[in-house]
């Protein structure tokens, strides 16, 4: 079983406009879909997709917590979440014909220490029944800075693969703990190292430095280039299609789930780079976040081109 952990989860709200937004003025929404949102649940939705067992942890509270769930059991996705006091948060994406996607992220509500160690006792327990764990996005405010190094410590204790995918202060500290794969894009990079990043040199220079703290697989996402996988003495570059993306939003999470599933079924590097991006791929031709289509992403995976650099 593949486990994703989504901290900060949200109600995740999409408005379809049929117009461009204007500023000042009365938008009225042509069309609105909640989700069951956060980097994690996007990830367990398309590790569903991919036809492997998944469960859905993290932590949740108020009515918006409940609600939550309901979209879940919708969803037909397993979860075992936290309960904490505070209200789960709503974040907002608006999508119009002139500027595409525009999102509105509320912060998340406040989680005691108390409330964060029963999630750390649930956790345990979780671990011990999976094979995978992917651990992704943002945290809520009152959890600790290194909440993600204990998390990631927890899981390889356990002789259990971990995937980080987050950014900042929780992806520096994350990073300590040498989780089995991390995903970040350029901007997380360049955040990281506090330079700024121009060529695919820089790239996987930099790459290489994440991999030399004992990362297993350091895996960059690059928009409609692909991606690239840095190993210890290896360097992928895999590029999909061309295509006309509809919806971007949830791509990096859809090639977490991608990997976490090329993990759990022992696929070698190459391959598991290649599913990656064609999964990723596939999500940028669906309207919803987390969600593509079974057909579209074996025909894009043939025509994926693998090179190594």
């Amino acid at each position: 079983m593949i486990t994703t952990v989504t901290l900060n989860a949200s109600i995740d709200k999409a408005y379809y406009m049929e117009q461009a937004i204007c500023n000042g003025e009365v938008m009225r929404v042509s069309r609105c879909r909640n989700s069951a949102g956060g980097k994690g649940l996007n990830v367990a939705r398309v590790i569903q997709l991919c036809e492997e067992d998944v469960l859905a942890t993290g932590i949740v509270g108020g009515y918006n917590g409940q609600y939550l769930e309901s979209l879940l059991v919708q969803d037909n996705i397993a979860y075992d979440f936290a309960h904490v006091a505070g209200e789960t948060r709503s974040c907002i994406n608006i999508l119009d014909p002139k500027y595409g996607s525009t999102e509105y992220l509320e912060p998340g509500c406040l989680v005691t220490s108390e409330e964060e160690q029963v999630f750390m006792d649930k956790f345990i327990e979780i671990i011990a029944k999976s094979d995978i764990i992917t651990i992704s996005g943002s945290v809520p405010k009152g959890l600790s800075n290194d909440v993600y190094k204990k998390m990631v410590e927890m899981v390889k204790a356990a002789g259990k693969e971990v995937i980080l995918d987050s950014s900042g202060i929780y992806l520096q500290s994350g990073l300590q703990a040498q989780p089995t794969m991390v995903k970040p894009n350029k901007e997380e990079m360049e955040a990281l190292f506090q330079v700024e990043i121009n060529t695919m040199e820089e790239v996987i220079h930099y790459a290489k430095k994440i991999a030399q703290l004992g990362i297993q697989y350091v895996v960059v996402s690059l928009g409609a280039d692909g991606a690239i996988l840095v190993m210890k003495d290896q360097v992928i570059h895999a590029r999909p299609p061309i295509i006309e993306p509809v919806n971007t939003v949830g791509c990096g999470d859809s090639m977490v789930g991608a990997f976490a599933v090329a993990l759990k079924r022992k696929y070698p590097p190459k391959e598991a780079l290649a599913y990656g991006v064609a999964v990723a791929s596939a999500n940028a031709l669906s309207p919803e976040t987390g969600s593509f289509d079974p057909q579209q992403c074996i025909d894009i995976l043939r025509n994926v081109k693998i090179k190594e650099l």
